[in-house]
């Protein structure tokens, strides 16, 4: 006899899928997206930028190696649920302390399996990124006008400022660096170090392990820090991180405090989020995508080197290259798609990609961006 259904994706079109609930019970309403990584879920499911959003993952194998809290992005998951092709098995991992499962239980987010996951990707691909609500019930009583008028109901991310609610309340220090063998995290080179201050925007810990590898000495501060306040920290650089929500939304009072420091001709990076605002600073503008990107194969050109990159990503909003202004440069391209990827300004040490240079799941293609901001502030410096 087929099993019971204990848990249900239901579309705001309609359309619904069934299967077996796991992680925490209730049901929470978000924007679906799918992402076609074959590795790092946890980091994924911790990663800042995916709040608001339920995780399709193409790959079927998901829990398969447990969680660890080394691989955390963040200090809980973030994304609001995950759906998979294959109920999580038992982990296989030396380094595994907590099953996929009870670790999305204990910290409230909802899981289905047993879905068509191709299907599923399909569809969201088609229509764009639908507004779902994931519900989750051991005994399978679902009523599903009241799930469809939800999830149809919901206003979805534009126009939502959502760095504000996952960005840090005070400042801090970050000297962590990358992950070793056999499982330690180094502690960086601390010889003249630059300082840099970062604009958490939902910023992902593996980043800032990279900027401190690089070199840097980092005080981070929250999304809503102004100007004056960055300033007054005297860094050699600044550092606008990934993070999630509609970029014109958090532009309102991100915008302006980096127009003052482009003033300044300080070293500038920006990445995912973080380039959305520098652009949006500089003039241009930001739409919102179909389906948006999210995985760790997507490969994207060096405009002026003509080298490929593949890449790891995680965007619904994109910059729309052609409102920059004359003095900006698009560096990048997705070569999925034609959508801007990077941008420099001319004649200042400011730049920013779409991407995850860190690749935290994801190759490590892009790294040397990482080293790039440091020899401008090294350049500033001499």
């Amino acid at each position: 006899m087929a099993q019971k259904p204990t848990a249900c994706l239901v579309l705001a079109d309609g359309t619904v899928f069934y299967g077996r609930g796991f992680g925490a019970t209730g049901e929470v309403v978000a924007e679906l997206v799918f992402n076609t990584a074959m590795t790092g879920y946890q980091e994924i499911m911790t990663d800042p930028s995916y709040a608001s959003q339920v995780v399709t993952f193409t790959f079927p194998h998901i829990g398969n190696t447990g969680t660890t809290a080394q691989d955390d992005e963040s200090a809980q998951p973030v994304a609001s649920g995950i759906v998979v092709k294959w109920d999580p098995t038992e982990p296989s991992n030396w380094r595994a302390t907590e099953d996929l499962a009870a670790w999305m239980e204990k910290y409230g987010r909802i899981g289905i399996g047993g879905v068509d996951t191709r299907r599923l990707t399909r569809a969201i691909r088609q229509q764009g990124a639908p507004h779902v609500v994931l519900s989750h019930d051991p005994q399978g009583q679902f009523d599903i006008a009241a799930l469809v008028a939800r999830a149809r109901d919901w206003p979805g991310l534009v126009g939502l400022d959502l760095a504000r609610e996952v960005s840090c309340r005070q400042s801090y220090h970050w000297d962590e660096g990358a992950w070793s063998w056999p499982g330690e995290f180094a502690t960086p080179d601390r010889t003249r170090p630059f300082h840099v201050v970062a604009v958490d925007y939902g910023a992902k810990r593996n980043i800032l392990r990279s900027l401190a590898q690089s070199g840097a000495k980092i005080t981070v501060l929250p999304a809503t820090a102004t100007a004056e306040e960055i300033l007054a920290h005297e860094p050699e650089g600044v550092f606008l991180s990934n993070g999630p929500g509609d970029p014109a939304a958090t532009g309102e009072y991100a915008v302006p405090m980096i127009r003052e420091l482009l003033a300044r001709d300080l070293p500038v990076f920006g990445i995912c989020l973080g380039h959305q605002m520098l652009a949006l600073a500089l003039g241009a503008k930001t739409v919102k995508m179909g389906h948006g990107h999210h995985g760790a194969n997507h490969p994207v050109r060096d405009r002026e080197t003509g080298k490929v990159e593949i890449t790891s990503m995680n965007h619904g909003f994109a910059v729309d290259a052609q409102t920059l202004p004359e003095n900006v440069v698009e560096t990048h391209v997705s070569l999925f798609d034609g959508s801007n990827c990077g941008l420099r300004v001319t004649g200042k040490p400011v730049f920013s990609v779409q991407y995850h240079p860190e690749a935290s799941p994801g190759p490590q293609d892009s790294a040397h961006l990482f080293g790039r901001f440091v020899e401008d502030m090294r350049s500033r410096r001499a």
